[in-house]
């Protein structure tokens, strides 16, 4: 079966997977038992999932949740499809789940709220955002995910007073300003949260997603560095931890409207 899997995103914890499946063949695959914990939304095309002898039907508006270890075939009805893939560790899995890497059984349905989280994910990853962001997206599409199947285990462990949760946003705006290149999964563990409730709890009190602040915090160090006349931009942004001098000039022009030369020029005081 002819399969282009394009990886958007790639780490220690997480794959994102943007996945074509064409010219597939007539009838089910081999059962073969799962190797990995994996959330699969089809988006065009129709799949029949035959899990443990049940059979279920996947299609734009539901999520199939891959568990660990489940034997499981698949067949495609209509041809062609093309779905999004987030893989994530155990000890991701164990992060939304409470501490508990055990997945729930289900089909989720889709709502529109999840529809369109997972599409903005999709189109952050194809404009080019960087880890930290998708890292930060991939966990809220799949923390809606198992909300369905689990709530009041993806609920556990957040914060649960207004003074805590402000607490755990002023840990992490310390521990940003500290290492302002530390990825989503490091500065979770440094204020021992999972990243999903440490992005949720943040947007909530703060108003901004944690790799918008983040953001702020490199523009702030950018703009000081350009004020006194750095430069070597491919120097500044490696250490402001951007992906190369392009990425850093994108996110100049995009949040203030000028690139690094011109503000180079605006600040310097002759």
């Amino acid at each position: 079966m002819p399969v282009e899997r394009r990886v958007l995103l790639r780490t220690d914890d997480v794959l994102l997977a943007d996945v074509q499946c064409g010219c597939p063949p007539r009838g089910w695959t081999p059962a073969r038992e799962a190797t990995v914990f994996g959330l699969v939304m089809v988006r065009r095309g129709l799949v029949r999932g035959r899990v443990r002898g049940r059979e279920q039907l996947l299609d734009p508006a539901t999520v199939y949740v891959e568990r660990l270890g489940a034997e499981q075939q698949f067949a495609h009805p209509r041809g062609d499809d093309v779905y999004t893939e987030i893989v994530l560790s155990e000890p991701g899995v164990a992060a939304l789940l409470g501490g508990d890497p055990e997945v729930p059984e289900g089909l989720v349905f889709t709502t529109p709220e999840l529809a369109l989280c997972h599409r903005l994910l999709l189109t952050r990853a194809r404009a080019g955002a960087d880890a930290f962001e998708l890292a930060e997206r991939t966990a809220s599409v799949a923390a809606r995910v198992l909300g369905h199947l689990a709530p009041d285990r993806v609920a556990s462990g957040r914060p649960r007073t207004a003074q805590a949760r402000r607490r755990l946003a002023d840990d992490a705006r310390a521990a940003l300003g500290a290492d302002v290149n530390q990825g989503l999964d490091a500065l979770a563990a440094a204020v021992g949260c999972s990243p999903h409730h440490l992005s949720r709890v943040f947007r909530t009190e703060t108003g901004t997603p944690l790799s918008g602040y983040r953001d702020r915090l490199r523009l702030a160090r950018a703009l000081d560095r350009l004020a006194e006349g750095e430069r070597d931009l491919a120097g500044l942004a490696q250490e402001l931890g951007f992906s190369d001098q392009s990425h850093f000039t994108r996110v100049l022009r995009r949040t203030t409207g000028r690139p690094p030369g011109r503000l180079r020029a605006l600040l310097s005081p002759g």
